[in-house]
């Protein structure tokens, strides 16, 4: 198939750091061109691909001294729409922008949803473009909007090569992400003082959050249990998560996805997170960690960590969370659609 993958162009593709939305489309778009299709993929000039790569900005603009990160994706939309007879299907990753361009050019198209959709505000946006042909990422996910027109739930994969299995468990537990009040950096910190085993803290500090991480969570740093490591690249997550006893995710909002979670999976690391948004669809309560309503039962997870096989956990992430297994679901919904398109 002719398929033209549209990234954010907030980060490249794949990140250099954090960036979970612009890894999951680099994921996509080399399984889909290992698999011997005829991917372009729109995304910052400064992305990595063997897709034929079509480019509107030099760098990604988080990383750039961009003012008006808008405008960019305008152009580039612009330019897909240009392009757009030359696919066979469009596959859209930048939220809602698109919409009214694509109804009135009449593509072929689908949209995946990487962020939230319980905002009030995202409800008169949706009821006008109900249409749209739309994928979650999960199953809670699209509660919120459950009538819009989602054709599948489609589960972000991972390259298993990209991780190694650490068979024996570390002596510290992991935090990785973003530094923020939902993400919950500060009851992680909690639980190694009530435990006493080390936490180490990859993650970075958007400029929305430096007040939390200033008022709330430094003032925790001063413990010898913490170790604030601050962002890391892709190539340090796997040992830092492989070498860990446990990943923490202690979240406290609807979680559209959390690839972190499967990231850690891919080390044979287990998981214990607040149920929230999709954690109980991604973590198998029991094999590949727990899932926990508090800090005492997140506590009593962590003393039965040695009960679960890291092996295991690598084995089920490899059936459940391979790119192979996402580029598949991809690649099905794709024919499905074009099927619809011939027979009407």
């Amino acid at each position: 198939m002719r398929i033209a993958q549209v990234a954010p162009l907030y980060e490249s593709v794949p990140p250099k750091y954090y960036g979970g939305t612009e890894r999951v489309v680099s994921y996509l778009t080399e399984e889909l061109v290992r698999l011997g299709h005829d991917v372009t993929l729109y995304a910052s000039g400064d992305s990595v691909t063997k897709a034929r790569l079509v480019s509107t900005c030099p760098h990604s603009l988080r990383l750039s001294k961009c003012l008006d990160r808008l405008s960019y994706h305008v152009v580039m939309l612009e330019q897909v729409m240009r392009d757009a007879g030359e696919f066979d299907i469009i596959h859209f990753h930048t939220d809602y922008l698109h919409f009214p361009l694509t109804r009135r050019e009449k593509t072929r198209d689908l949209t995946t949803l990487h962020g939230r959709l319980d905002i009030p505000e995202l409800v008169p946006l949706y009821e006008e473009f109900e249409e749209v042909p739309l994928i979650s990422i999960s199953d809670a996910q699209r509660l919120p909007l459950a009538w819009l027109n989602w054709k599948g739930t489609v589960h972000h994969g991972l390259p298993p090569e990209n991780f190694r299995l650490y068979p024996k468990a570390g002596k510290y537990l992991a935090f990785l992400g973003r530094i923020s009040p939902e993400k919950g950096p500060d009851h992680a910190i909690e639980l190694a003082k009530q435990t006493g085993i080390p936490l180490k803290i990859a993650a970075k500090v958007d400029k929305a959050d430096v007040e939390y991480f200033k008022e709330v969570v430094e003032p925790l740093l001063d413990s010898e249990l913490v170790e604030f490591v601050g962002e890391i690249t892709e190539r340090e997550k796997n040992e830092f998560l492989g070498k860990a006893y446990a990943f923490l995710f202690p979240i406290s909002w609807p979680e559209p996805f959390g690839l972190v979670m499967i990231e850690a999976m891919a080390c044979g690391t287990p998981v214990i997170a607040y149920p929230g948004g999709s954690v109980r669809e991604i973590v198998e309560d029991g094999l590949t960690g727990f899932v926990v309503e508090n800090g005492r039962q997140a506590v009593r997870a962590i003393s039965r960590i040695p009960t679960l096989s890291r092996p295991y956990i690598r084995q089920r992430f490899e059936k459940r969370f391979s790119a192979g297994r996402m580029a598949s679901d991809y690649i099905a919904i794709y024919e499905e659609l074009a099927c619809q398109e011939n027979a009407a």
